[in-house]
């Protein structure tokens, strides 16, 4: 297989790790470079990735990223509710691409819309039932207490999906753009002779 074959065949997943590779290096830099909390690149890359590789192995990409960083940078107990929030995560990208070859942009303002609203959602339940007794009271009023807590974390992350999961769509269309030049070159490259037998020119 010549060189170009190759690249040509390994680069969506070489650019699917070097996405899960950046979302790990700035959730573990997010603080020293100023960050807001829950500005994240995980549900960007996580559709990138469900588009890019179109197989359901893209589900494990979220689940990489805040694996790795959290075996760095540590977590608590709510690392259940976290993982398992990005794991629903990974499944949505997989269900969302089947809309994003016809409404791409569209699809992907709503997949970081559904994401940042499930997060939220799921990750504050987690929160308040951990806490429940202690940090929050155990009723209907705690669990409350507990969303209204995370709603700047909630606008934060929202607010950073509205641009950041689009541009993905957007570098994912400009790769299939370069995909289709490199077969118009590929096509141009070859001239139909007299006997019937494709030749170069």
């Amino acid at each position: 297989m010549e060189a170009r074959d190759l690249l040509t065949r390994w680069w969506r997943p070489a650019l699917v790790v070097v996405l899960v590779a950046l979302a790990i290096a700035f959730r573990m830099a997010r603080e020293d470079l100023g960050a807001p909390p829950n500005l994240e690149l995980v549900t960007a890359a996580t559709f990138a990735s469900a588009l890019l590789l179109r197989h359901p192995a893209a589900f494990v990409v979220p689940l990489v990223v805040t694996m790795a960083s959290d075996i760095a940078l540590g977590n608590t107990a709510v690392a259940a509710f976290t993982w398992s929030a990005w794991a629903v995560v990974g499944l949505g990208a997989l269900w969302s691409r089947r809309f994003a070859d016809r409404h791409r942009t569209l699809t992907a303002l709503g997949f970081g819309v559904g994401a940042s609203l499930w997060f939220y959602l799921w990750t504050n339940a987690g929160v308040w039932w951990l806490g429940r007794g202690t940090y929050y009271p155990p009723g209907l009023d705690g669990l409350v207490d507990s969303y209204v807590a995370g709603l700047p974390f909630l606008r934060t992350m929202l607010l950073g999906n509205l641009v950041l999961v689009p541009a993905a769509a957007a570098l994912v269309t400009l790769v299939e753009r370069l995909e289709r030049l490199e077969r118009l070159e590929r096509g141009a490259g070859l001239a139909p002779v007299r006997s019937g037998v494709v030749a170069a020119r």
